[in-house]
């Protein structure tokens, strides 16, 4: 794993890492890392150490997949949590059918809350140089953000406003612990992946951006994945555009992804981009 990063650094460059866990029961895939116990710290201060002697820069993706877990995985066997009881639709990493998983109480949203920070925390002790909160692709907090995964009645479920306030809640946290210049955060507006699907993505990610633009102005970047990329082929998504969330953040902005598809190209030869 040192000499996979190692490899990929170089003078100025950012890495960011694969998706590590922020505690143990925020998922079980086998072989993923995770930011929790000490002896993982001192794993990752091997990698970062790694990175920094050749001049690069690397963050620690920040990871608690809800829904798409298996409870077979957790320690004792816990049932899969998520924003409402909705599974995902097909089957899982095992070749079974998605569990329905636990709506989970305030209570413990707010204890994920504190573990993302805690997770912010350690990576900056394991040498980091920031965090990225991975809020994409369909794992715990966008099964939060998006309508059609989140059928909550209280304070995070109806209005965008309540759906984006776990997210918001975190990156408080995080930026709280370890500042925001060492914050960041991902998003997949308009992503299917793991069953996604929003009422209105612009609406509801233009809540989220302006939010952060407001509160959090000096975050390190907002990585956005491209509307017009599928997760797995060539074929597009949709024929969206990330336009109306760069024009609210006027920070750093990363995005990728569907570069090879038609659309993409004819949408890049409209646009002169």
């Amino acid at each position: 794993m040192v000499e996979y990063y190692k490899q990929r650094a170089s003078p100025g460059g950012l890495l960011i890492t694969e998706a590590t866990f922020i505690d143990r029961l925020a998922g079980g895939y086998p072989r993923a890392p995770g930011i929790y116990t000490k002896e993982q710290i001192e794993g990752w201060k091997k990698v970062t150490e790694a990175v920094h002697q050749k001049g690069g820069i690397i963050y620690l993706q920040l990871w608690h997949i809800g829904r798409a877990n298996l409870s077979k995985l957790n320690p004792n066997n816990e049932q899969v949590v998520s924003a409402s009881a909705i599974a995902i639709p097909g089957k899982n990493i095992m070749g079974e059918d998605h569990e329905v998983p636990r709506p989970l109480e305030v209570h413990e949203i707010k204890e994920i809350v504190q573990q993302y920070k805690r997770a912010a925390l350690y990576a900056v002790e394991a040498g980091f140089d920031g965090v990225e909160i991975h809020n994409a692709n369909g794992y715990l907090l966008d099964q939060f953000v998006n309508s059609g995964s989140n059928q909550r009645t209280d304070e995070y479920g109806g209005s965008v406003e309540n759906r984006a306030r776990f997210s918001l809640e975190v990156v408080d946290a995080v930026v709280d612990a370890i500042g925001p210049e060492r914050t960041a955060i991902r998003f997949s507006p308009g992503g299917s992946f793991q069953g996604m699907g929003d009422e209105d993505p612009v609406k509801t990610w233009s809540y989220l951006t302006s939010s952060l633009q407001e509160k959090h102005s000096q975050l390190a970047y907002v990585h956005f994945i491209e509307p017009r990329s599928n997760f797995f082929t060539d074929d597009a998504n949709t024929a969206d555009s990330l336009d109306p969330f760069r024009k609210l953040w006027k920070g750093p902005f990363i995005t990728a992804g569907g570069f090879s598809t038609a659309i993409k190209h004819a949408v890049d030869n409209q646009e002169g981009s």
